[in-house]
């Protein structure tokens, strides 16, 4: 049974670089769990690591989809459980890296199944289209601790929530934190997390989206309009994408939209530390404890 390492926190703690190092210790290779770096089209904005920058180490699924296609829960543990196999095979450690909670815990404990009537689900896919608005609203009614979790425009998860609330009568929470059949771990999986006082954290945010529009943000969002159409905007649930469209078409200035990104951001590293809070088995670091943290992996490997 292999080995698995998970390295997660809120976005702009630091969990790529600290992935880098331990890759580099431990001959790992990388499996991205962050739900909007799956996206070819998605770069600067989702804070990727470029090529140039994974020191040759192998990354798994940060290009696995266009945004044509859709990611769910379910189809992202089928697609890990086999690079976990085929990256043991070669004598590596698989090394989950990312910040979409859900996504590591359908891995660690799999994914529960809810036969959904078709009908329903195309009634639900047809409303999503015509006012994805309003079914955000009913699902913050059904179940407000799920959708408090999620973007309002993630279509996917919107409409699989509300397809299991429908089909069960229970809330879409309910399965994920007190589901029966969660009854034990798939692997052995230790789980690294990264965080920092509130006011470091911040301030890293703050500077990364500095950053990000200095590489060319707002070049990149012109890029996806231009190929892709408006329209696609939609799709996209990555903060600031919508936000520097605002700006491309002269609605909001700059400045204002930094401000408002930068907010944004920290409102969502706030809800994912709050999912993370709640695995009471993740083990705590501050991204610079390198040492600390290669020890507490070298242990587990080991056994302890």
């Amino acid at each position: 049974m292999p080995k698995i390492v998970a390295i997660c926190g809120p976005t702009g703690v630091g969990k790529t670089e600290v992935s880098l190092k331990v890759a580099e210790r431990f001959k790992a290779e990388i499996i991205n769990f962050d739900s909007q770096q799956f996206y070819k089209e998605l770069v600067i904005g989702t804070a990727k690591p470029i090529f140039e920058e994974r020191r040759g180490i192998p990354h798994h699924l940060f290009e696995a989809l266009t945004l044509k296609e859709d990611m769910s829960a379910g189809k992202f543990v089928e697609i890990a459980d086999k690079l976990v196999w085929e990256i043991h095979s070669r004598g590596k450690l698989p090394l989950l890296v990312g910040g979409t909670g859900l996504y590591l815990r359908a891995f660690e404990y799999g994914i529960f199944k809810v036969d959904v009537d078709p009908l329903l689900r195309e009634k639900l896919r047809r409303r999503a289209e015509e006012n994805l608005e309003e079914l955000f609203d009913a699902l913050k009614r059904l179940d407000p601790e799920y959708a408090q979790r999620i973007h309002p425009r993630d279509r996917v998860r919107i409409t699989r929530a509300l397809e299991v609330i429908f089909t069960t009568g229970k809330s879409f929470s309910f399965f994920h934190q007190k589901n029966p059949f969660f009854k034990s771990k798939r692997y052995p999986l230790l789980k690294i997390g990264l965080n920092l006082s509130r006011e470091e954290l911040y301030a890293r945010i703050n500077e990364r989206v500095l950053k990000m529009v200095e590489k060319g943000w707002l070049r990149e969002v012109e890029d996806l309009l231009k190929n892709h159409g408006q329209e696609v905007f939609a799709k996209i649930k990555a903060i600031g994408y919508d936000i520097l469209l605002k700006v491309h078409f002269g609605e909001m200035s700059m400045d204002t939209a930094i401000t408002i990104i930068q907010q944004e951001t920290r409102r969502y590293a706030k809800r994912q530390l709050t999912w993370f809070k709640k695995e009471k088995d993740i083990e705590w670091f501050k991204p610079q404890e390198i040492d600390r943290i290669i020890g507490r992996i070298e242990a587990f490997l080991k056994g302890a």
